[in-house]
């Protein structure tokens, strides 16, 4: 379906440039002089590139059809990923290429939400929040609070956050998957 630039909205999925976008955000501008346009702030779903683009008002593309699927993960193959598909029970092997910024939070058994255009794999996203266990971090400070500067911890994925200084060795905490922030104890 061809959609024209009144058409743009935030979280739309277009196929534009040879490449699938996400609208991240839009802004419709009249100036005083000359035609209207829409400058928006584009993300290019199999790069991860965040662009600026303007449109004019015969400007065309299409709605790219994304389908988001849950899965299970598995467990890690050479250069990739297993994930099951929960309703199907069909397997897929995933490159780690596509899951950068998931892997630093994924745990064998997590339901993960796959994203796909046809059948090209664009990437996963976790759920906001995840439980990992502390597995290396200094000895907590007795009497530390929460509002202190923190410390360095490596969690059961192998990525390392800052946690608050009380937080200690074999504890399990609650991380946001987003940005890799400490959210609290679970």
């Amino acid at each position: 379906m061809a959609i024209g630039m009144n058409d743009l909205k935030t979280g739309l999925t277009i196929e534009y440039s040879n490449s699938i976008w996400r609208v991240l955000d839009f802004q419709h501008v009249k100036p005083g002089k000359g035609g209207a346009f829409v400058r928006s702030k584009l993300k290019n779903l199999r790069t991860g590139a965040v662009n600026e683009v303007t449109f004019r008002p015969g400007d065309k593309f299409e709605q790219a059809d994304i389908t988001t699927r849950p899965m299970s993960y598995l467990y890690a193959e050479n250069d990739g990923r297993v994930f099951m598909d929960v309703e199907s029970y069909d397997q897929i092997n995933i490159p780690d290429e596509y899951l950068t910024n998931a892997l630093k939070f994924m745990l064998e058994g997590m339901e993960v939400k796959i994203t796909m255009f046809g059948n090209e794999v664009l990437g996963a996203e976790l759920p906001s929040t995840v439980q990992l266990k502390v597995t290396e971090t200094q000895p907590g400070i007795k009497g530390a609070t929460a509002t202190g500067s923190g410390k360095p911890a490596t969690v059961e994925t192998g990525a390392t956050i800052t946690v608050p200084d009380f937080v200690n060795e074999g504890e399990t905490i609650i991380v946001n998957s987003e940005d890799g922030s400490y959210k609290g104890r679970a």
